[in-house]
């Protein structure tokens, strides 16, 4: 079976378009457009992941957060909105959904350059030690997921008809973040009612990036109100358009409702990590004139990304400190 085929949403070839011909660009684009119009989500292949360091990065994961609860909350950053380092179980959940989601994950920013104007805008990461190995694979991994979005950033500029050097002015310098989830294994946890790995939510940023997860548990909502497994494929990365982006487009590309729920016959833990790309902080989330039009009337008033993004945050629970071990106490 081909990764095509057993993907139930549109796949697309990035080298179509970084290495393709002017047609072979077009035929990119206007797929591209057309599956995040329709679903707000897309497969892509051949995109430029480094396979070695999502590998390298995984098995780190596993032992990092293999570590004691106490060792891991010693790189809690509450102050900032947990944009950095360690977030226990029982803490986030989905907007307007009061039951925290069950997972705990770990972030990682850009380390910009120290001459970069926006360096101290930008949160600083915090390392965990004695794990140097997790810096260098997840700074890799960084490194090609950003080379990877800015060419569907730019094709998406591209779709839309704006300008694609401006598109990459804006992500420059973001708060851009990598996540490195786990999700507990059957009975590692106390399950609240209600609460499952991921609740149903839309992302905050502009365009996201999923690397493929260690097990199946990703539905997005379709637009007649039923839900579509998406499934791990080998080779794929998974990209969905946020809030940030349907600010931006007025609601042309819109941002999907996704949850990730344990599967039946799951055994062990779920590691997933999206890679959540931002605009630079002062970036006006303006829509875009042509977006705007009789039949689609402005819908959002202007904000900054960093105002809307605190925003969320304070929406999301992870402003309001809750106790070091969060809510699910066995982890």
């Amino acid at each position: 079976m081909s990764a095509q085929s057993a993907q139930s949403i549109p796949v697309v070839d990035l080298k179509q378009f970084t290495h393709g011909d002017r047609d072979d660009q077009a035929r990119f684009v206007s797929a591209l457009g057309a599956a995040l119009t329709e679903f707000g989500f897309v497969a892509v292949e051949n995109h430029a992941l480094d396979v070695e360091a999502l590998a390298a990065t995984y098995t780190e994961l596993k032992r990092l957060l293999d570590q004691p609860r106490e060792v891991k909350l010693r790189y809690e950053v509450p102050e900032n909105g947990r944009q950095r380092g360690y977030t226990a179980f029982g803490l986030e959940h989905a907007k307007d959904h009061a039951v925290p989601d069950l997972k705990e994950f770990w972030h990682i920013g850009p380390e910009l350059a120290d001459t970069h104007p926006l360096r101290e805008r930008i949160p600083h990461n915090v390392w965990p030690e004695d794990f140097e190995a997790f810096k260098t694979s997840s700074l890799a991994l960084y490194a090609s997921l950003f080379a990877t979005g800015k060419e569907l950033i730019r094709a998406i500029a591209r779709f839309l008809g704006a300008d694609e050097a401006e598109f990459m002015r804006m992500i420059d310098g973001g708060n851009t973040i990598l996540r490195l989830i786990r999700y507990p294994a059957p009975g590692e946890v106390e399950v609240p009612e209600g609460a499952v790995w991921a609740a149903a939510h839309e992302d905050i940023n502009l365009i996201t990036l999923l690397p493929e997860a260690t097990d199946p548990g990703l539905q997005l909502l379709r637009r007649d109100g039923t839900w579509l497994d998406i499934a791990p494929v080998k080779g794929q990365l998974i990209a969905d358009t946020g809030d940030m982006m349907q600010r931006l487009t007025n609601g042309v590309i819109p941002s999907t409702t996704h949850r990730v729920l344990q599967p039946r016959h799951a055994s062990g833990p779920r590691y997933s990590i999206p890679f959540f790309v931002h605009p630079q902080p002062d970036y006006v989330l303006s829509p875009l004139p042509q977006c705007v039009t009789a039949d689609n009337p402005r819908r959002w008033e202007d904000i900054t990304a960093e105002g809307y993004l605190m925003e969320r945050i304070r929406e999301i629970g992870l402003t309001t400190a809750q106790g070091h071990a969060g809510r699910y106490g066995k982890s």
